[in-house]
């Protein structure tokens, strides 16, 4: 196969910070994707409707001229969340999904969730509605080693809170392990799991086998060969239960570099090849559009994108080591291996 024409995908989670960072970044998921869940964990956190709504005003504004891109807002969940500002957050499509963080997992979470009995009224609110949760599965304890916080987390805080709120439709996002897949896919109509871009490529090794690479940390941190085999099986399965969120996460190379160096990888850029490769690698290239554009708006209730968008096979694709922001330099993620799958412009109305 030398072409291949899919729904155009879209993006269940994705970072795109705020003011000349937004700025410089949204153009990079604009120019594939037709939708995105955008990430609430600015400073201060994305609480309430209105909040919600003047952030999504500032990306409308930062969109490159006639793009249609759609960016789907979220609430960040926390202890004090005002449940009448939410329901009627989501009863006028503004909200599409509330984000929970345990407090301090990632990034901008020190605002999160670190009594999660103080949230069983938000959760039955939204299981009423039908309003997604997408959780950042991680324990936060810091007897838990790093490597089995996501582990941790489905048994002693996913799975309970789903016991306690039946009917909660549940995310379980960037999952990167085998008990995450596992769960995720027994869990029934009502739960679903995002899988990134880079952790389809990478595993620890990546990032501290020959010297330490920055670029490469991100939460949650990447684990065993046979996790991310795990992940690579369940993307190219077809199964509804799983779908494409980037977390694609822009920091600047000077805040990557810090001896306390921030967690995230920024793949918009060149997702759409790289997952063409992992699927070609499977013999399931039939399988991608499931993945990256009907499943998603399958589990949110919404319709696929009407668009199309084309990728073809040839020599080797090459993209930008960096992008510029007025901050400093983004890293785009590089994974290692030649990209032969590019994105034909422009993405087409069916």
């Amino acid at each position: 196969m030398t072409s291949l024409t899919i729904t155009q995908p879209d993006d269940w989670h994705l970072h795109l910070r705020d003011g000349d960072m937004l700025k410089a970044v949204l153009p990079e998921t604009a120019r594939h994707f037709g939708r995105a869940i955008i990430m609430p964990n600015l400073i201060p956190p994305v609480v309430t409707a209105k909040d919600a709504a003047e952030y999504r005003d500032r990306i409308m504004s930062a969109k490159p001229d006639n793009s249609k891109f759609q960016p789907l807002m979220t609430l960040y969940l926390t202890e004090d969340t005002d449940v009448k500002d939410l329901r009627a957050a989501a009863e006028i499509g503004l909200i599409h999904a509330v984000k929970l963080y345990p407090a301090g997992a990632t990034t901008n979470s020190a605002s999160g969730v670190a009594d999660f009995s103080k949230v069983q009224r938000v959760l039955e609110n939204m299981a009423q509605i039908g309003l997604p949760l997408c959780v950042h599965g991680e324990v936060t304890s810091p007897d838990v080693d790093i490597f089995d916080r996501e582990a941790v987390f489905i048994d002693t805080v996913l799975d309970p809170i789903r016991r306690a709120v039946p009917g909660l439709r549940v995310v379980m996002e960037h999952i990167t392990t085998k008990q995450g897949a596992d769960y995720a896919r027994e869990g029934g109509d009502t739960l679903a799991a995002t899988i990134t871009t880079h952790h389809l490529v990478i595993n620890r090794n990546h990032i501290l086998a020959g010297g330490i690479k920055p670029h490469y940390y991100c939460l949650p941190v990447a684990k065993r060969e046979e996790h991310r085999q795990a992940l690579v099986a369940a993307a190219t399965s077809g199964d509804n239960s799983f779908f494409l969120g980037t977390d694609s996460a822009p920091h600047t190379d000077a805040n990557k570099l810090l001896p306390c160096g921030c967690a995230g990888c920024f793949t918009a850029t060149n997702t759409m090849s790289i997952l063409a490769e992992v699927f070609e690698q499977q013999n399931a290239l039939d399988k991608l559009e499931r993945f990256t554009s009907l499943n998603g708006p399958a589990f949110y209730k919404m319709a696929p994108n009407t668009a199309k968008l084309t990728l073809t096979k040839g020599d080797p694709v090459t993209y930008p080591d960096h992008i510029a922001t007025a901050q400093g330099d983004v890293t785009v993620f590089d994974p290692q291996m030649p990209l032969h799958w590019r994105v034909s412009d422009p993405i087409t109305a069916s």
